[in-house]
């Protein structure tokens, strides 16, 4: 890797603001980066090598920064989700009830043998997709309050389940490693506490920002490599570590500042870098080599939608079900851990983002006929006279 492919990597990364520059498309800047990506890699071009140590690296770091910044969006302080938690837990289990059930299918009908992997991408909900939705759309009321937990308890149960079901031959490994990170986040978590409690991380704020030291993000990157390091000496992808993490912070409480630092980091740099080097590492050709795969991507993102949809006797509108069925970091993850360790089939990766592909487009959908009705329910504003 050099400073040109770089400056190159650089310059694809605008791709993704560019086509979600555009309001009224609802295209979320993640898509953008997987198709110049895939344009780049692989599948096109060839330009960008994936198998380049300092590349994938980079990526690897940005793969837990983008899990970090993920769980921070998780609003574990809201009280109106933990109002609804009861709710949004019983419909969380239901999606994942018929999950299972579609899993299996899907794992019979194409002979993958990956039902488990299946029903938890099925089930999950990215909490780092559905939020900004919900807040550049400005959706409100009780309906929309009530997904909040479902969201936030399907996207923290699949993060740790995926390790799981993805290699399952390993899965006593896994379930160690898994609880060693666990165990480690909620111990940061204490710290944490204690340090916000007792004033401490409030007057290293104040030394930070008036001598300009970044301590902040300097301390917080410091615990996220090592929750890395401890996730890759128990054999966890960084994923489950940067999650963790995330949600240590946001249930603390994020400060303002330390926010747009790691937006900074995170956004400028290294989430481009790691979803163009994913979109570059899929093999879409073999897509083309395999069409049966370009069906298993459809269905499991339409099962999710299905799966989803199965909260709707209990009260929740169709639209929100496919807002909550939009799904990121989970078939992300699963690709690149399926990749890393060669447990998928030669152009199934591509399959489970072509699967996250339909529920983001579902999901887009679903939160623009939302946002319409409730600004056509609302009463219009008097004039000022």
């Amino acid at each position: 890797m050099n400073f040109a492919m770089l400056a190159v990597i650089g310059l694809a990364g605008l791709v993704g603001p560019l086509l979600a520059y555009p309001r009224g498309w609802q295209v979320p800047v993640v898509v953008g980066e997987l198709l110049v990506g895939i344009l780049l890699g692989s599948t096109g071009l060839g330009y960008l090598n994936t198998t380049d140590p300092t590349f994938s690296f980079l990526a690897e770091v940005g793969f837990g920064l983008v899990m970090f910044v993920a769980g921070t969006h998780v609003p574990v302080r809201d009280h109106s989700l933990q109002r609804s938690l009861g709710r949004g837990t019983a419909r969380a289990v239901l999606v994942g009830a018929g999950s299972a059930v579609l899993g299996v299918l899907l794992a019979t009908a194409f002979g993958t043998g990956h039902a488990a992997l299946y029903a938890v991408l099925m089930a999950s909900s990215s909490a780092a997709l559905i939020l900004p939705i919900i807040d550049s759309l400005e959706l409100h009321g009780e309906q929309v309050l009530q997904l909040l937990p479902q969201v936030a308890i399907a996207d923290a149960a699949c993060i740790v389940a995926l390790p799981l079901a993805i290699d399952p031959a390993h899965v006593g490994r896994a379930g160690l490693g898994a609880l060693a990170v666990i165990a480690t986040g909620a111990a940061l978590f204490g710290i944490l506490r204690f340090l916000e409690r007792k004033g401490y991380r409030h007057r290293l704020h104040h030394v930070s920002e008036e001598r300009h030291f970044a301590l902040e993000l300097r301390i917080s990157l410091t615990i996220l490599f090592s929750l890395a390091a401890v996730a890759g000496q128990s054999h966890i992808s960084v994923m489950l570590a940067g999650f963790v993490f995330g949600l240590a912070v946001a249930a603390v409480g994020e400060p303002r500042r330390l926010a747009r630092q790691l937006f900074a980091v995170t956004e400028g740099f290294f989430a481009p870098l790691f979803f163009i080097w994913l979109g570059a590492s899929l093999d879409l050709s073999a897509l083309g080599a395999r069409p049966t795969l370009i069906l298993l991507g459809l269905l499991l993102g339409v099962g999710a939608l299905a799966s989803h949809s199965l909260t709707r006797p209990t009260g929740q509108p169709l639209n929100l079900s496919s807002l909550a069925a939009a799904q990121l970091g989970v078939p992300v993850a699963a690709a690149t851990l399926g990749t890393s360790l060669n447990v998928l089939q030669p152009g199934e990766s591509a399959a489970l983002i072509l699967g996250a592909l339909v529920t983001i487009a579902a999901a887009s959908i679903a939160g623009g006929s939302t946002a319409r009705k409730q600004r056509a329910s609302s009463p219009e504003e008097p004039s000022a006279s």
